[in-house]
């Protein structure tokens, strides 16, 4: 072939991608198969979880509420699954940042409400509306605020509040294992169903920190990949075993390490130094109104 013969044209090339700010955009068309699989791996990941999430609504509505359950707990794998792949080969963007909020306010904000509007309070429907978009909007609240206070400096162990797929958790964990055969019948009252709904969605907009756990999804060293196939392992044999006891010991294990490591923050403090504690926390701008300006003031 003639080195002046001319290049085949491609569909679409007269369509170009132009930044509002005026930054250079790359399309995916002029990167290599291995680079574009290398920044759109992470967005498959939360394609998954956005498709889950939509799931376990539809099926929820039919009635299929172990299902739905299930698939919240896809979600929840596909969300770590997501932001480990994205650092694991340095695809991290805003783009990517607020694609995983949009995916996560369904599978973690609206899925799990409509669980609750479904399964846990059908006997109350005002009720169950009312906790359904309580939970909503907590959920979107936290989510919101995640995103406008990412700080790189901030300590990556801990985060601010509940986070969305753990509060999930503890809702998914709860119908899974009260819809075993072996669980019984459902008891009507009020008390689990008013604590699964409330409690974990006033949680996720408290300041209250709870560890990401971040060391055992991103090992750094030898020992750091043994702990965490260690933790693997017991989670698959628990699954095997008895999953409705195992996502029960899971998401309520999380949600009350934050009030134990509170109780034992001195004690650990005295015995391992400050370094295994959380560090103490500075108060940060407001995320409603803007700082005012030196001439303002």
């Amino acid at each position: 072939m003639s080195d002046n013969a001319p290049a085949k044209r491609r569909r679409f090339d007269r369509w170009r991608l132009v930044s509002p700010t005026g930054a250079e955009v790359v399309s995916l068309r002029q990167l290599s198969k291995r680079e574009r699989l290398r920044v759109t791996a992470p967005t498959i990941f939360t394609i998954i979880n956005m498709m889950s999430g939509l799931s376990s609504v539809l099926l929820a509505f039919r009635g299929e509420f172990t299902w739905a359950a299930v698939l919240i707990a896809v979600s929840i794998i596909m969300d770590i699954a997501d932001g480990g792949v994205a650092r694991l080969v340095g695809a991290t963007s805003p783009f990517g940042l607020q694609m995983d909020s949009l995916a996560d306010l369904i599978s973690f904000g609206f899925a799990p409400a409509i669980l609750v509007h479904t399964w846990a309070l059908p006997e109350y429907p005002v009720l169950s509306w009312l906790a359904a978009y309580f939970w909503l909007a907590c959920a979107a609240f936290r989510l919101a605020r995640f995103n406008v206070t990412v700080d790189p400096t901030a300590d990556k162990r801990y985060f601010v509040g509940l986070p969305s797929p753990a509060a999930a958790a503890v809702v998914m964990a709860t119908i899974f294992a009260l819809n075993q055969p072996q669980s019984g019948a459902y008891d009507t009252s009020l008390i689990v169903p008013v604590i699964i709904s409330f409690v974990p969605a006033i949680l996720m907009v408290t300041s209250i920190r709870f560890r990401s756990f971040r060391n055992l999804l991103s090992p750094q060293s030898r020992n750091a990949w043994i702990g965490t196939g260690l933790v693997v392992v017991a989670i698959i044999v628990g699954l095997v075993l008895n999953p409705g006891l195992t996502g029960l010991v899971i998401a309520y294990g999380y949600v009350l390490q934050a009030p134990f490591g509170v109780l034992t923050a001195p004690l650990r403090e005295r015995l391992l130094g400050p370094e295994a504690v959380a560090p103490r926390r500075h108060r940060m701008p407001s995320v409603f109104l803007p700082e005012p300006d030196g001439d303002d003031a």
